[in-house]
């Protein structure tokens, strides 16, 4: 691959360029589905191709191709070229790069068995044990349980002289039952509804998972809500289980943080941020408890790699620090604009036709203290919530709802009491996160992973997890619209 990288560069200089990075991906997909006892889909995919990026006259250009070859590396190469002149004549801003040392390494996830050399009938042959108990109960109308992996292997080479060559491999696997009775339907997933248990790992992941220990209680609980009622609405303290408290970080703490959203790249299509630059080491994000760090290091994440797209090795920073907000998501182009003079490794692309932009990375709330059992003798009254429902927030990040699968009441001694169906809540981000007062410690905090989180026009869809402990927020506004 290096003197497909090497021609790249070149013709990229004798273009003009004065700088020019080239990534070659192969990736590889395969999905199943098994729906009610019946074989939904077996699809597998594999793509090679390229995307060349050029600064011409300090002005981006791009441009990618789907055949791997001198010829095609040339001519879009060339194409790369010209579209940056073309941008420079509407350029406010020249582009500046901040500084990476330079690598020629290579980067593979940790992974043990390779999902793709395992069969489709063992796989096949563990979600039917899953679908089965799922549907030993007629009310269950719909049992659906997933399989998905991707392996994408990249050699990304730079002007600078970086030659990097990764190999990144991601399993995911989950399930949900839907229970219908009297034209009312009740549906609960396991682990989480977006993304299922995912990490970067082989089959190890689902050989060594607690899917089908857990399916009956799935099953059940799926049932108990169609006679469940409906959660009253009014001020409730309220403790987030990890599945949905994932999706919480990510719209209200993940997005608003991305810099590029917060210059105003997103405007037209998912919004801007409220985080704007004078915020950054003045505002109080949450309570003192509070800390948020983005990892690209950290075993099993989604969004771990050895380097990012713009070569940069990948490290751990916070973005909240005892609730202070501290630090945005940043690139080697707006590293700068934060005041900083490295980027935090945030730039990644959906495979190897679209251009490398601010992502989300691994985005984690450290633990504090205490069990699960702790929080709940703490808190009678309270309300759980568990797994996301749904969701909306403003285009600006700051006030949103969410509503639930399930949620409890928490008793006097401390137990999970009534269940209520179709459990929602509503808040402020900075307001929220202020009135955390208690997050359990290390032994309940976990790694879930999101699986298709979009952003940008055209369309790219990037994967990344959080990392948190059930958590308690004082005083918020809970079964609202019911």
């Amino acid at each position: 691959m290096r003197d497909f990288t090497q021609l790249a560069i070149d013709t990229c200089f004798a273009e003009g360029a004065s700088y020019a990075d080239i990534r070659i991906i192969f990736s590889k997909r395969e999905d199943l589905t098994l729906r009610n006892g019946v074989l939904g889909s077996v699809n597998k995919s594999e793509t090679l191709g390229f995307g060349i990026r050029a600064i011409v006259k300090d002005s981006w250009g791009f441009a990618a191709c789907g055949e791997l070859n001198a010829e095609e590396i040339k001519k879009t190469a060339a194409l790369a070229c010209e579209t940056a002149r073309a941008s420079s004549t509407l350029m406010t801003d020249p582009v500046r790069l901040a500084d990476e040392p330079v690598y020629d390494t290579v980067w593979t996830t940790p992974y043990i068995i390779d999902p793709f050399k395992v069969s489709i009938e063992e796989k096949l042959g563990f979600l039917s044990k899953i679908d089965a108990i799922l549907r030993k109960n007629p009310k269950i109308k719909v049992a659906e349980s997933t399989m998905r992996f991707w392996n994408e292997r990249q050699w990304l080479a730079t002007s600078e002289g970086t030659f990097i060559d990764q190999n990144l491999m991601r399993s995911a696997t989950g399930y949900s039952a839907t229970a219908v009775e009297n034209g009312e339907m009740q549906r609960r997933s396991y682990p989480s509804s977006h993304g299922g248990l995912a990490m970067t790992m082989g089959y190890e992941l689902v050989k060594g998972s607690d899917l089908l220990e857990n399916a009956e209680r799935i099953r059940d609980e799926a049932v108990a809500l169609l006679s469940a009622p409906v959660l009253p609405s009014g001020k409730r303290d309220m403790i987030l289980d990890p599945a949905q408290l994932a999706l919480q970080i990510h719209e209200s703490c993940g997005h608003p943080t991305e810099l590029d959203r917060v210059l105003g790249s997103e405007a037209n299509y998912a919004g801007r941020s409220f985080l704007t630059l004078e915020k950054l080491n003045e505002l109080k994000y949450g309570s003192d408890i509070v800390n948020l760090v983005i990892d690209g290091t950290i075993p099993g994440g989604l969004a771990t790699v050895g380097y990012d797209d713009d070569g940069v090795r990948a490290s751990r920073n916070y973005l909240v620090k005892n609730g202070l907000f501290v630090g945005y998501k940043t690139n080697r182009e707006l590293a700068h604009v934060a005041g900083e003079e490295r980027s935090r490794g945030c730039n990644r692309a959906d495979g190897y036709e679209n251009l490398p932009m601010v992502r989300q990375n691994n985005l984690c709330l450290l633990p504090g203290k205490g069990s699960l059992d702790d929080l709940l003798a703490d808190s009678p009254g309270a309300v759980y919530m568990h797994n996301n429902k749904s969701w909306s927030i403003d285009q600006l990040r700051v006030n949103f709802q969410f509503g639930c699968e399930a949620a409890w009441d928490v008793t006097k001694d401390g137990k999970l009491g009534q269940m209520y169906k179709n459990p929602n809540y509503q808040g402020l981000t900075t307001e929220f996160w202020n009135s955390c007062d208690f997050i359990c410690g290390p032994e309940e905090w976990v790694l879930l992973g999101v699986t298709n989180c979009g952003k940008g026009q055209p369309g790219q869809t990037a994967e990344m997890s959080h990392g948190c402990a059930p958590s308690r927020f004082r005083n918020v506004t809970v079964g609202i619209g019911n």
